[in-house]
């Protein structure tokens, strides 16, 4: 016959309640921040595309030169 024992806050039911809370925090945080990032592109959207064609040439620079170090192994 084995005796079951009744949890109190203590030992389950506030533990659970805390990370269903953390949860729900870092969902609203992530979303926040989901929003604040459509945002700042959606405001900056001409200053966004400028620095992505200045960009571009560096990182196919960047991209030549890792292929040509994987071909010469």
């Amino acid at each position: 016959m084995t005796e079951e024992k009744q949890c109190n806050c203590a030992q389950a039911g506030c533990g659970d309640f805390k990370k269903a809370l953390g949860k729900l925090l870092k969902v609203i945080l992530g979303l926040g921040f989901l929003v604040l990032g459509g945002v700042a592109v959606l405001k900056f959207w001409p200053q966004l595309i400028l620095m992505i064609k200045g960009v571009s040439g560096l990182l196919l620079i960047m991209v030549g030169m890792i292929i040509l170090a994987i071909a010469k192994e």
